[in-house]
């Protein structure tokens, strides 16, 4: 069964302010560990779901499939990032 389209929409709107999110950090020293930054990362991603969650649409069964795809399209998003984040700790 598709998604809603409001709801496509929202989590279209969700990746699009995430991946804003993670283009804005700036790696500084001293550096915080890789583990430290997971955390982080998830954190920002049960945010997004929490903020989200209050604007899904139609029934339950809908809401908690879009929230799911939101949460693994955010959560491929960070992979990237988090990529990103330790080849600086390497460089370090």
């Amino acid at each position: 069964m598709a998604l809603l389209q409001a709801n496509k929409d929202l989590i279209s709107t969700g990746m699009k302010e995430f991946n804003a999110l993670l283009n804005q950090q700036v790696f500084s020293e001293p550096p915080i560990s890789e583990e430290a930054m997971m955390t982080i990362v998830d954190d920002w991603v049960n945010f997004y779901i929490s903020y989200y969650r209050q604007q899904m649409t139609g029934a339950q069964e809908e809401r908690e499939r879009a929230l799911e795809e939101l949460r693994k399209e955010l959560s491929a998003l960070s992979v990237p990032f988090l990529d990103k984040y330790r080849a600086f700790l390497k460089s370090l």
